[in-house]
């Protein structure tokens, strides 16, 4: 299917697409009691209740403009200096504080049944787009590989790779590029890897072969070319966090009431548009994930 071209396009265009669903339950290294329940058993395209704006970005947008220092800082120049990235060979481990380890690769990853989700994207930066993302949720893997008591957090592990990688010879971050969250984030139903997004499979410069995507949060957080998660007991440093804390927290909820240290988040210019909107809390999906926190506490999350 050919990626939209017009200036912009209903959500309901793409809500009646044909979704990727795969029953696939014998997944090569991936066990098959992660279909077992029912509740995993099923990854839905429209979660009841959760806020979808009316119009997707366009396809042109989203994918020529990306934060990706693993090949440059230039947003605009991702794209070509990531178009012959190749992970034939990729695999993604699940491991840490768990009882049942897991190693995947692109095929297993490919077989789970896929749904999708148009969520919206709001950058710390202060840009924002909306997109439609095609993956499962993440809940799935994390039950799979059998939680042990003590874990409480999850660790995320981009690939590491500094020929393919230009932006990875340089020390603007410590690499590999890491991030994290909450166990209880991590099993939301919102959250989900990603390995596909406007109905094809993700393009080098928006993370493939597999990215995160925690709507609620800056984008920072969503990280890209997933090479392990780890399950531990004590909350982590990730990378941006390590470089500059006061401008990349932990959580990093999108909040409108908590600015940046050099520019406000009350407004957002969404891609390929020329008027800032509001920012919502939570970036829209404040109802659907206010349980996660104290509510005395939600204006310090960051």
């Amino acid at each position: 299917m050919e990626a939209p071209n017009n200036k912009k396009t209903s959500l309901r265009d793409y809500q009646n697409r044909r979704h990727f669903i795969k029953g696939a339950i014998a997944l090569g290294m991936l066990p098959s009691e992660i279909f077992a329940s029912p509740a995993s058993n099923v990854c839905t395209n429209n979660v009841h209740g959760i806020w979808t704006p009316e119009q997707v970005t366009p396809f042109k947008y989203t994918s020529n403009y990306n934060n990706y220092y693993e090949f440059t800082s230039n947003k605009k120049m991702v794209r070509h200096v990531a178009k012959d990235f190749e992970y034939n060979n990729w695999q993604l481990s699940i491991d840490g504080l768990v009882n049942n380890p897991l190693t995947l690769d692109q095929k297993a990853i490919s077989d789970i049944p896929q749904c999708e989700r148009i969520y919206k994207l709001r950058c710390v930066e202060g840009w924002s787009a909306v997109i439609p993302w095609q993956g499962f949720e993440l809940n799935q893997l994390i039950e799979a590989a059998r939680p042990q008591k003590s874990a409480k957090y999850v660790v995320f592990t981009s690939l590491y790779d500094p020929k393919q990688m230009p932006g990875q010879r340089s020390n603007i971050l410590p690499w590999p590029y890491t991030e994290a969250l909450r166990l209880d984030e991590a099993m939301h139903s919102l959250t989900i890897l990603a390995n596909g997004m406007y109905s094809k499979p993700l393009p080098n410069q928006n993370g493939a072969p597999l990215r995160l995507v925690v709507p609620w949060k800056y984008g920072y957080k969503s990280i890209k070319s997933i090479v392990r998660i780890t399950l531990v007991d004590k909350q982590p440093i990730s990378s941006w966090s390590q470089v500059a804390p006061s401008e990349y927290g932990f959580y990093a909820n999108v909040n409108p009431n908590i600015a940046h240290p050099r520019w406000s988040q009350r407004r957002e210019l969404p891609l390929g548009e020329t008027k800032k909107i509001r920012t919502k809390m939570f970036n829209g999906y404040f109802e659907q994930v206010k349980s996660l926190y104290e509510f005395d506490a939600i204006d310090t999350l960051f």
